[in-house]
């Protein structure tokens, strides 16, 4: 699998992520395919949170034995500073580190949300200089998230930036436009950049959910590749984060394989395409688990 240089953290990611929201309700063996699974298509980051249901318990187990092989990200959606640092420290103890390669104040949805991070960005920033975490980044899906992130970038010195890129937002112009300020901004800076909702299509709505992602994912091959492709050709994203969904991941895995960069008429033809369809934010109106 193809890797690419995640800015200033000097790592050379896969551009497949293992996104451990997948291993929300998992079993011990289930989360043990799965990473294997990763493992054996070369996938060599892993992002994970305590957020995100059981991961940390299941996974937490198999990193060491990888642990010089691994890029090791994680995250905090707390405010309150001393909580983030027992957080961090509790999450190094789930996954059996001495530090992390990433701490990422997680789930800064607009600049409102940003305003009460303060002090929690401020405890993960003093983590870096203290040695538990290489690098400090900040993560958000919403509408607001790429505005967020660019002042984010404005007044703190952030390793990593991750944010949604896939076709359906991209046709939104105001999203667009904010989303190309911040890849410039991460790209001046040789801040990492990394993508979520690769395999979105649209809100539950009403229907019944057929995965475990909060919203409804494409789940053929074609379309996952078709989302894979369309976000890993968007100039200044290093990767992406795989699904949260296990069914999704060896589709993600094998269209990050065999990647091959959409043309710039392509990758037109895929934004038109979604033109009509629901967007999956607001986040807290159209979210479901």
């Amino acid at each position: 699998m193809q890797t690419r240089r995640l800015g200033r953290t000097g790592h050379h990611s896969t551009v497949a992520i293992l996104g451990a929201a997948a291993f929300w309700d998992a079993t011990p063996e289930q989360a043990a395919a799965g990473f294997e699974l990763a493992r054996s298509h070369g996938v060599n980051h892993l992002d994970i949170a305590p957020a995100y249901g059981r991961a940390e318990d299941v996974i937490g187990p198999l990193i060491p034995a990888v642990r010089d092989e691994l890029f090791v990200a994680c995250k905090s959606n707390r405010h309150n500073p001393d909580g983030v640092r027992a957080q961090l420290e509790e999450s190094m103890t789930k996954l059996g580190v001495d530090h992390l390669d990433l701490y990422q104040a997680h789930g800064v949805t607009d600049l409102t949300e940003l305003d009460t991070r303060v002090d929690a960005i401020e405890a993960m920033l003093a983590a870096r200089d203290d040695g538990l975490t290489r690098c400090v980044g900040i993560t958000g899906h919403d509408l607001g998230t790429p505005g967020a992130q660019l002042e984010a970038l404005r007044r703190w010195d952030l390793d990593t930036v991750m944010f949604p890129v896939y076709a359906r937002v991209w046709a939104d112009p105001v999203y667009r436009a904010d989303a190309e300020a911040l890849l410039a901004e991460a790209a001046t800076r040789d801040v990492g950049v990394m993508a979520i909702k690769v395999a979105a299509r649209r809100p539950w709505g009403d229907r019944q959910p057929t995965a475990t992602t909060w919203y409804e994912p494409w789940m053929t091959a074609e379309a996952v590749e078709r989302g894979v492709r369309f976000t890993l050709s968007t100039p200044g994203v290093h990767g992406f984060c795989t699904p949260g969904d296990l069914d999704l991941l060896p589709l993600a895995l094998a269209a990050a394989d065999g990647y091959e960069p959409l043309t710039e008429e392509s990758r037109t033809e895929v934004i038109e395409s979604t033109v009509g369809a629901e967007v999956i934010f607001p986040l807290v109106e159209k979210a479901r688990r």
